[in-house]
């Protein structure tokens, strides 16, 4: 079996080192980079599954490397790595793109953990309803969500979205009318809980789809807000009483 291939982007050689032996011993093939000099040379010729990217390098930083590559359409997984845990450093990545972030310093395990959870996600179709299969296109407005093919189409054109906000869209999506709190998102879409159930994470990639599904609208039409609760798939767009 193939091992996934996870590129390290961190200016600390220690740690560089340090998660390439870890990450070897848990079944990965890893190879790392100081700077994000050498990454789109890296991106195609030796494509990683997945990017552990530090926030804080000399040159293009991370944050700013996660929004070049989303705005050139490269959906590769990441996540960002985060000097001290600061908030602001964690929903920036997120705005940016980002698929998740662990704030440093960290248990390598924890980052085995995040990294399973990122590729399951970025591979596997979130939880459906009974009514839905793998396979299904859910049509909406000028939109359709192929779950099979892991992809959202406005007047057939792509739109572009991580990991998560796939799994965010799908499970609001064969959720319709059904208000879901945010730990209930949190745990069907990203597989998260206890703890982290107040991660303002949710929040974030609501955002970011609302940007994708109201570009040309006033305010939320598909992903309403229900106040003290949580959020809501509205098929037809329509505001809720």
């Amino acid at each position: 079996m193939e091992k996934n291939k996870i590129l390290v982007v961190d200016d600390d050689a220690k740690l560089r080192e340090l998660l390439t032996r870890y990450l070897d011993q848990q079944g990965y093939s890893v190879e790392t980079l100081p700077d994000a000099r050498d990454i789109d040379r890296k991106l195609a010729r030796n494509r990683p599954d997945l990017l552990v990217l530090d926030v804080m390098m000399p040159g293009e930083d991370g944050l700013a490397l996660v929004r070049r590559l989303r705005a050139q359409g490269e959906m590769i997984p990441v996540i960002m790595l985060t000097a001290r845990g600061e908030d602001i450093d964690r929903i920036l990545g997120l705005e940016m793109g980002a698929d998740d972030y662990l704030p440093k310093p960290f248990n390598p395990r924890e980052l085995t953990a995040r990294i399973q959870s990122v590729l399951r996600r970025h591979l596997a179709t979130p939880a459906l309803t009974a009514s839905h299969d793998e396979n299904a296109l859910i049509h909406f407005g000028e939109f359709c969500l192929n779950l099979g093919q892991r992809e959202l189409r406005q007047n057939d054109k792509p739109i572009t979205l991580t990991s998560a906000e796939f799994a965010v869209i799908s499970v609001l999506a064969t959720h319709p009318r059904r208000p879901l709190t945010r730990e209930q998102l949190m745990e069907m879409a990203l597989g998260k809980g206890n703890g982290e159930s107040l991660d303002r994470s949710i929040d974030v990639h609501i955002s970011r789809l609302r940007k994708a599904l109201d570009s040309e609208t006033a305010g939320p039409r598909y992903i309403q807000t229900v106040w003290g609760y949580g959020y809501v798939f509205v098929p037809d767009g329509q505001a809720r009483e």
